[in-house]
């Protein structure tokens, strides 16, 4: 393994280190106003070597369009965990608190350019569209989901490649409890679309409805678990259970419990559980936030 010289530290107002101290600050919050790409990198990564200095010069030649946040994953394993982060380089894209795009390993100049004016370009003005979206996404919140669903399908007509409405669109149906409508949605989104973080994350939303289709009633399953506390089984149904009764809170601390109890049973499948539900909430939702603190402290203790 190569642990060469280490990336130069970045330079600048639009290109800085970032730590798990200040990872909320300089990179969800910072991301309300000016999207952020998230460099995951280690001085021993060769790619490392040349995707960050290109992604660099791109981000600079973006005029202020965009920020840059350089994490090493060898100093800031947690957040690196967190973010699912299982080879370097790996690149995220984050735009008003939330994903929006990413890609991992070493691009080409040309695709890295490309990929940084794309990304930028979500600050220009878009005719109303970032508006109509945060108000769509208000009356999801809000529960108003025909309103929803007819403003995120107006959005679509007006920009077929608009990733959060398809993402928004998606929901709503979910939220109708339409799963089979909610998957036909994402099926139709455009390639590009198809991958990004966004859809990736009603997919887990998806998924985890589907499988509390399956599960038993939360009250037995209580019993079940009570006079069985070595049943992890019964615990992950529990979880799954009590997520789909939309206590999400509850069913993160049962997995916990269970990854306390027995991290490898399953093949892990508490910890996957976990990150499943992770994924299908926002970076920035305080479940999530707190579930994965926890994790990593049950994992690196």
């Amino acid at each position: 393994m190569d642990f060469g010289q280490a990336t130069p530290a970045p330079s600048g107002a639009n290109i800085y280190d970032v730590s798990e101290a200040d990872f909320m600050a300089k990179v969800i919050d910072a991301s309300q106003e000016t999207p952020v790409i998230v460099d995951f990198w280690a001085p021993w990564c060769g790619p490392c070597k040349t995707l960050g200095p290109a992604l660099e010069a791109a981000v600079t030649a973006a005029g202020g369009k965009v920020k840059m946040a350089k994490i090493n994953v060898d100093e800031n394993q947690g957040i690196a965990g967190q973010m699912r982060v299982q080879s370097i380089p790996t690149v995220f894209a984050f735009y008003q608190g939330k994903p929006v795009d990413g890609f991992q390993g070493a691009l080409p100049k040309s695709e890295i350019d490309a990929f940084v004016t794309k990304i930028a370009d979500l600050n220009e003005e878009d005719g109303g569209l970032a508006d109509a979206i945060e108000a769509a996404e208000a009356m999801l919140a809000e529960g108003e989901l025909d309103d929803a669903l007819e403003t995120f399908t107006a959005i679509l007509e007006e920009d077929p490649n608009a990733v959060a409405a398809f993402a928004g669109l998606a929901k709503c149906h979910v939220a109708k409890g339409d799963l089979d409508a909610a998957e036909a949605v994402l099926n139709g989104a455009p390639a590009d679309v198809a991958t990004s973080a966004a859809i990736e994350t009603v997919q887990a939303q998806i998924a985890l409805a589907r499988e509390a289709e399956n599960a038993g009633p939360v009250d037995e399953l209580r019993a079940k678990v009570a006079a069985d506390p070595a049943d992890m089984a019964a615990k992950l149904e529990l979880a799954t259970a009590l997520h789909g009764t939309g206590d999400v809170a509850g069913a993160v601390d049962v997995l916990l419990d269970a990854v306390r109890a027995d991290r490898d049973w399953n093949e892990a499948a508490a910890k996957t559980q976990l990150f499943k539900i992770f994924d299908a909430l926002a970076p920035n939702d305080k479940v999530a936030l707190d579930g994965r603190r926890k994790l990593s402290s049950i994992l690196f203790a």
